[in-house]
């Protein structure tokens, strides 16, 4: 099925954040990690999610509209590279950190990871937090294109035994598309909606 993506909401500061009530999945990874394009990959919109040559631009909760299945994705300001001060992302770390404590909106978090790179200890930081606050986490290998197949395949076995079993960590390329169908699938299940249902019945479709 075909979904659209829409910026609902930009939030600098915690009382920004209030005022959708439909189900969202955070996207969570490092700052240089593709997060941007990968958006622009799921939209199938070269410039919805801005993109930079410099890591950290993203600076804001950013909130996503999927339509027509009616949940967010909530775009997370990246960690690790960002050239600015220490407090600075502080204050971000406080902004990520009370939009994901009690959150009852929250269906789970994207985690992006290299997978080009070992794991990494900022990585494995965040997804042991996540794990502290019980929240579903959704592994996704990004720039897989840049891997062989030997690699990735490593890499999914690596992630896999560190977040404990389940579902094997997503293969994904925002330059091939490798992966896009898959991951708006497992996106569609951790937000709690069916993508075959809602393509059933959206108005305008047989």
């Amino acid at each position: 099925m075909n979904r659209t993506l829409t910026i609902v909401k930009t939030a600098f500061q915690a009382d920004q954040m209030g005022g959708i009530s439909l189900p969202q999945v955070a996207l969570a990874g490092r700052s240089n990690v593709g997060k941007s394009s990968l958006i622009n990959c799921l939209a199938g919109r070269r410039q919805l999610a801005k993109t930079s040559a410099t890591p950290g631009k993203t600076r804001s909760l950013n909130f996503y509209e999927v339509a027509p299945l009616a949940y967010c994705l909530v775009d997370l300001p990246g960690y690790g590279y960002a050239r600015c001060s220490k407090a600075e992302r502080d204050k971000w770390a406080e902004l990520i950190g009370l939009y994901l404590r009690g959150n009852d909106l929250l269906r789970g978090v994207a985690v992006l990871l290299d997978c080009r790179l070992e794991p990494q200890q900022n990585d494995l930081t965040l997804t042991g937090y996540l794990q502290h606050l019980r929240l579903p986490i959704m592994a996704v290998l990004t720039k897989a294109d840049k891997c062989s197949q030997k690699e990735r395949a490593q890499r999914q076995r690596q992630w896999g035994d560190l977040l404990g079993g389940g579902e094997p960590p997503l293969v994904f390329s925002s330059k091939t598309g490798l992966g896009r169908e898959a991951l708006w699938r497992r996106l569609d299940a951790l937000a709690g909606v069916n993508g075959a249902d809602a393509a059933a019945t959206a108005p305008g479709e047989p």
